[in-house]
């Protein structure tokens, strides 16, 4: 599996386009906006887009799912239904943190912990990790040894756990029982910064550190 992150919105979102090398079928992680940035990686890279896979419902992360899936006719999967009220809610924060205007959409598809997705021939696991929202998810490739995690984990940091419905103790629980468990060799890629491992985390993040 290959991947590119493409920065997204004012607030620097790690968009990531995934695509599987063997057929050139991709999926686009959490388009936030700017998808003019999007459409440059696919085409420059020959991708077929063939789906968009959502963590969470956050405007910076979900913000360009609905134009996106209509200009390509393509489905969206994710995040867990219980984000579904900050889907209902987006139009009011694009208003808030002054994003373009925006369109509601329903995923033609809610994703379960332990449910799995595919990009090409390459299969992720879906892990439900709520704490940052509710329905939050991350996608995990056990043969590429990657994950993404989007605003569960950073580098050095876990997600903000004062927006409604987020709880700080579900997030802590989130990251030790549901990410440390894939391996310490994994990379992620985070909804925001650079990628680490989940190992790196385990030795110096001061929020989750053994």
């Amino acid at each position: 599996m290959k991947y590119q992150i493409v920065p997204v919105t004012a607030f620097e979102q790690n968009c990531t386009v995934l695509w599987c090398d063997v057929t050139n079928k991709a999926a686009v992680v959490d388009p936030g906006g700017n998808l003019e940035r999007i459409t440059a990686v696919l085409n420059n890279e020959g991708l077929t887009l063939e789906k968009i896979l959502l963590t969470h419902a956050h405007i910076d992360h979900a913000g360009g799912t609905a134009e996106l899936a209509k200009a390509y006719s393509i489905p969206i999967e994710g995040p867990h239904i219980d984000d579904k009220f900050w889907i209902d809610a987006l139009p009011q924060q694009s208003q808030m943190f002054g994003f373009p205007s925006v369109e509601v959409f329903t995923p033609n598809r809610w994703l379960e912990d332990g449910d799995t997705v595919t990009v090409g021939e390459q299969t992720l696991d879906v892990v439900h990790c709520p704490g940052h929202t509710p329905g939050h998810v991350i996608f995990h490739s056990k043969e590429a040894g990657l994950a993404s995690v989007g605003d569960v984990l950073f580098h050095g940091g876990i997600g903000r756990t004062d927006f409604p419905k987020g709880d700080h103790a579900t997030l802590i629980r989130s990251i030790k029982e549901k990410l440390w468990p894939l391996g310490s060799d994994v990379s992620f890629i985070p909804g925001h910064g650079p990628m680490s491992t989940f190992g790196e985390e385990r030795r110096s993040n001061p929020f989750v550190a053994d």
